[in-house]
């Protein structure tokens, strides 16, 4: 309940609150600390010496952004069916409504994956060819409500992404879930599988904007449903069966290779997937970021972004993995204790990339260092998950912006909510990321200009101690302190006179 309370006041404090540059720049700055300011509104301040020199630079220019979100997995949508009306209406309106984050880019799943309650296809009639068994029905249970409802609440709609996890086994050369390749008798009548659940899904009145062809191609070592392409076969499959039947049926849908972890093993799958005759049914390629707990790969990224400039790169998932949720402990989020799946499995020579980390920094540390290296768009995993980090069928524990007791019908919004918040909230789709000009390396920060001309930047300050910001837009400056340990949206609202 504390939290609730907390949540609903701080609304009530944005909506109130508004400050304003004395020298003529518009602009509004909410802040999310470790001493406990939970996206509040702050007063800019008269400040004489600057530890930190920003210049924003409007005229340079960069990639469009997507949008921001999280994921419809079965889990979560099972957690939020569970709830009271109330709570769940107050986590919807959290992630969708226009007082809260306004998500604008979302991912669910084709068939189950480890986030469901149970394995699951959509034709599970073996060697049904002509998917005469084809049924979305699961889905009709919690996944397709929530979007639904979601839709209901989103006043400028939003994305999906949907990813297959695997085939029905009986496409697959072991006749398991976990594992396996498609066999190439199979690649048309999968092929298909894609166009009914698209057909079906818009008889729901909900559209699919992109896919990818399979979620981690590379195997997860069979822990949970998997299926396994090189890049050379997802190429053909895509080449030759997927992509004409989209671009034939459904031409509006984007196509995303890859959909695994960012590291050097993405260099390969991009020149397969843009060699010259392979890259017409590819719009983008998918990312996760499980491969380091820190490092977010600029110098792989830029090398996607140089391979083909007019692609898409989209970061499909995220979450503080291998971890139990801690509830109602703000403080937890900011520490350097969470620990991933690589802290105790990865070989020796990677352990380097999976010290301990604080979840509030890795979160903004890599949203910030994806959107300076041409990334479109950053999609978290779960939006919700209970106080075990599940339900999981697979029993692969994880951590949510939003913690749930649908037994004491109980919400958390962990700080991760509102780290998300800074970014989803005032970027819009279709806003550009512009340069800037910063003259230390103790902050993180990007810009981006909105259509309507607004331009919003995000500081991120890890140091123990605050800093004093000045921020040049043109000839106009704008002075602020950012706390230690907290989080900056500045939005500067469309106006000549901020960078005359």
């Amino acid at each position: 309940m504390k939290g609730i309370i907390l949540y609903i006041s701080i609304l009530m404090t944005i909506s109130m609150s508004s400050c304003q540059n004395k020298k003529g720049i518009n602009a509004r700055i909410y802040q999310t600390s470790k001493d406990g300011d939970r996206f509040v509104l702050v007063e800019n301040q008269s400040i004489h010496n600057f530890a930190v020199e920003i210049e924003i630079l409007p005229d340079e220019k960069h990639q469009i952004i997507e949008g921001f979100g999280g994921s419809f997995t079965e889990a979560s949508s099972h957690l939020l069916q569970s709830l009271s009306d109330e709570k769940r209406q107050l986590i919807l309106n959290a992630y969708f409504g226009d007082e809260g984050a306004r998500y604008s880019l979302t991912r669910t799943h084709i068939g189950s994956c480890d986030f469901s309650l149970s394995n699951y296809s959509y034709a599970p009639i073996s060697n049904d060819t002509q998917l005469l068994s084809f049924s979305i029905d699961h889905d009709r249970i919690d996944i397709i409500p929530t979007i639904k409802a979601a839709q209901r609440i989103s006043s400028e709609g939003f994305k999906i992404i949907s990813s297959p996890w695997t085939a029905p086994p009986w496409m697959k050369d072991n006749q398991d879930w976990k594992g396996g390749k498609l066999l190439p008798q199979f690649y048309e009548v999968w092929a298909n599988y894609f166009l009914r659940y698209f057909e079906e899904y818009k008889k729901e009145g909900i559209d699919i904007w992109g896919i990818t062809v399979e979620n981690e191609p590379l195997g997860n070592d069979n822990n949970w449903e998997s299926m396994h392409f090189s890049p050379e076969e997802m190429v053909k499959f895509v080449k030759e069966y997927l992509g004409p039947k989209v671009r034939k049926n459904y031409p509006e849908i984007q196509i995303l290779g890859y959909d695994q972890n960012r590291n050097e093993e993405m260099k390969l799958w991009a020149d397969a997937m843009y060699l010259e005759g392979n890259s017409d049914y590819f719009d983008g390629i998918a990312l996760h970021w499980y491969a380091s707990t820190y490092d977010y790969f600029p110098k792989a990224l830029d090398y996607l972004y140089e391979k083909a400039p007019e692609k898409l790169i989209i970061q499909t998932e995220a979450c503080i993995d291998a971890e139990i949720p801690v509830w109602q402990n703000d403080e937890w989020y900011w520490l350097e204790e969470a620990t991933d799946w690589g802290f105790d499995w990865a070989p020796e020579n990677q352990k380097y990339l999976h010290p301990k980390y604080a979840p509030v920094n890795r979160y903004a540390q890599d949203i910030i260092g994806c959107l300076n290296h041409n990334v479109n768009g950053w999609i978290d995993w779960n939006m919700v998950l209970d106080k075990q980090g599940g339900p999981n069928w697979a029993k692969n524990w994880c951590i949510a912006p939003v913690i749930v007791d649908t037994v004491a019908d109980e919400v958390y919004f962990t700080p991760l909510y509102e780290v998300m918040k800074h970014f989803s909230k005032f970027i819009r789709p279709g806003a550009q990321r512009i340069g800037f000009k910063v003259n230390s390396q103790e902050i993180n920060l990007t810009a981006a200009q909105n259509t309507d001309g607004s331009i919003v930047v995000v500081i991120f300050n890890p140091n123990a101690q605050n800093r004093s910001i000045s921020l040049k837009l043109g000839s106009k400056n704008l002075t602020f302190q950012i706390k230690a340990n907290s989080l900056q949206t500045i939005v500067i609202e469309q106006d000549k006179s901020n960078i005359t």
